[in-house]
């Protein structure tokens, strides 16, 4: 029998990768199961071999993103991965220091506060490579390093991985994405 959460889409939204079990807590035609992430009982423990998550984890409190990780460890697979890709405060910050919110609700404000386009678009917390390093390790993670968008099975998927500033500039733009995958 195959495992059907071998590879987990987490919190996948309007974007679908196939191959991929996706679980959103909103109701998309691709979601294989509408559950919030933070707890996946329906998945027994060591199930996945790769979980990919993008600009997700920032819609939690500070307080619940520990139990957040250690749940997702719980179910990835020894050797498993944890792909993350969550805003890069630090890009943020370097940004605002040079231009001020010049982007307005195009680049900084969403990058930080989120879209704010129904009740799940807030972002409530920030991460930069050391910080999110840590929580990952905390959680039962080793091998933390970065990941590039380019490189992955999932590369023609343009989704947050992918976010750029100025807007949708890849080849001179700066990355506001950071790209962390994590070993079990």
């Amino acid at each position: 029998m195959s495992n059907p959460y071998s590879k987990l889409h987490l919190g996948c939204g309007s974007v679908h990768i196939p191959g991929f079990y996706q679980v959103d807590i909103m109701a998309f035609n691709h979601v294989d199961r509408l559950a919030d992430v933070r707890k996946l009982d329906f998945i027994p423990d060591d199930a996945a071999q790769l979980i990919y998550c993008s600009h997700v984890l920032e819609h939690f409190g500070r307080w619940e993103i520990p139990t957040i990780l250690a749940e997702w460890c719980r179910v990835t697979a020894p050797g498993g991965t944890l792909r993350l890709a969550v805003p890069d405060f630090s890009a943020c910050a370097e940004i605002f220091y040079e231009d001020g919110l010049a982007d307005g609700l195009s680049g900084l404000i969403g990058l930080i506060s989120g879209g704010q386009k129904d009740d799940f678009d807030f972002h409530k917390m920030i991460f930069d490579e050391p910080s999110l390093s840590n929580l990952l390790i905390d959680a039962g993670f080793s091998e933390i390093s970065r990941w590039d968008w380019r490189t992955t099975e999932h590369t023609a998927i343009d989704d947050y991985s992918q976010a750029y500033l100025p807007h949708m500039d890849k080849q001179n733009g700066r990355l506001m994405s950071l790209n962390l995958e994590a070993i079990k």
